[in-house]
């Protein structure tokens, strides 16, 4: 990439590329088969090596491996699933694609992510699941409640969109075998496939019902295979597969990755830095010792003139996210959500991608500094 089209400040966030996905496309499209193939089951294989789990599930996007895992544990009609708030909506809009109800649950405000207690506190007679979202990259421990959740047949599927890489305690998110976890590839995740996800099935079961899901409920024995115009549906299914070309980025973006962890960290550790003597800036931790971060992000007072002000100095601020239980679409199942609804006015993520240098990093946070007394002084 040129240093002219380097994505710097003036971007919230851009993919990295490694040099080496332009080679895999091309021998892809030479070889004339796009759609799920040999690439796409090889992805899977190296996934799963690299978390230590037995099987992975490759679909067509986050929202797909959600929505395929929701299925695949059973949850649908008159079940409620619960829920942060403070999520992307895709989390919500999976939930509505099965049929089942959003629950939303509060968040601790130090972390942006849920607590056992405010799960535990959220559970009703129809609680069928517990999605977790492992906001920007940090996971989620509720293993002090599994147990009371295992004998109330509640399901947990983690939404790791933000947290692949990432570690609880010596095991990679995706490593434990009590819960679901769906991942996602998108353009500007930490490992991109352009658009893609992954679900880590619990049970070769699971696992068996995601891939039928994902191929229109089509089912080929190894010698069907063989016959294109012959095979069986089963069941219900949708277009979800992973195309060999999304599976060929991703695998030359697994190659450099480990790469790729060492530089979010020490991106985010220079952030925590430079932030350190301003006032009015409150940083939200990711425990960057086990996290690869998504995210950096800060809350702050007056947010939305500072959002302005930033913008104005060409400084490629975002808002990650505004709350679900707000917005028109989901306003059903609204409920008060204090500390949701104080970091729904606060957050403002910083420029974070693999491109940035200190020089970057610096000018961002000179221009919040000066944002924060122009905006607090006025």
């Amino acid at each position: 990439m040129s240093a002219s089209a380097r994505p710097d400040a003036r971007r919230n966030a851009g993919p990295y590329l490694y040099g080496r996905e332009s080679e895999a496309i091309v021998r892809v499209l030479e070889g004339g088969q796009y759609g799920h193939t040999d690439i796409t089951e090889a992805f899977e294989r190296r996934i799963a090596d690299f978390l230590g789990v037995s099987d992975a599930v490759a679909v067509a996007s986050g929202t797909a491996a959600l929505h395929t895992a929701l299925l695949a544990a059973g949850i649908g009609p008159g079940r409620e699933v619960i829920v942060p708030s403070m999520t992307f909506c895709a989390t919500v809009q999976a939930i509505l694609a099965v049929g089942a109800t959003p629950r939303f649950v509060d968040i601790d405000l130090a972390t942006l992510c849920v607590s056992d207690q405010l799960v535990m506190d959220a559970v009703t007679d129809k609680t069928a699941a517990v999605m977790p979202v492992l906001f920007g990259g940090r996971p989620v421990d509720l293993s002090a409640i599994q147990e009371q959740l295992d004998e109330r047949g509640i399901v947990v599927i983690e939404d790791a969109a933000h947290a692949f890489g990432s570690r609880h305690d010596t095991r990679r998110v995706g490593a434990n075998e009590a819960v679901l976890t769906c991942f996602s590839f998108g353009p500007i995740k930490n490992l991109t496939c352009g658009q893609g996800g992954m679900v880590i099935p619990r049970t070769p079961a699971e696992a068996d019902t995601i891939r039928r899901t994902r191929l229109l409920g089509v089912v080929q024995s190894q010698g069907e295979r063989a016959n294109t115009t012959s095979y069986r549906v089963d069941g219900f299914g949708l277009r979800y597969q992973l195309s060999a070309l999304n599976a060929a980025i991703g695998l030359v973006q697994l190659d450099g990755f480990r790469a790729a962890e060492d530089t979010r960290r020490l991106l985010w550790q220079t952030y925590r830095d430079a932030l350190a003597p301003l006032d009015g800036v409150t940083l939200i931790d990711v425990d960057v010792d086990h996290v690869v971060p998504h995210l950096c992000q800060v809350r702050v007072s007056h947010r939305a003139g500072v959002f302005a002000n930033l913008r104005s100095r060409d400084i490629g601020v975002g808002v990650h996210y505004p709350p679900n239980h707000t917005q028109p679409a989901f306003a059903a199942w609204h409920r008060s959500l204090p500390a949701t609804e104080q970091a729904g006015g606060e957050i403002l993520s910083l420029p974070f991608h693999q491109h940035l240098t200190d020089t970057d990093i610096d000018r961002v946070v000179t221009s919040l500094d000066q944002a924060l007394k122009s905006v607090g002084g006025s």
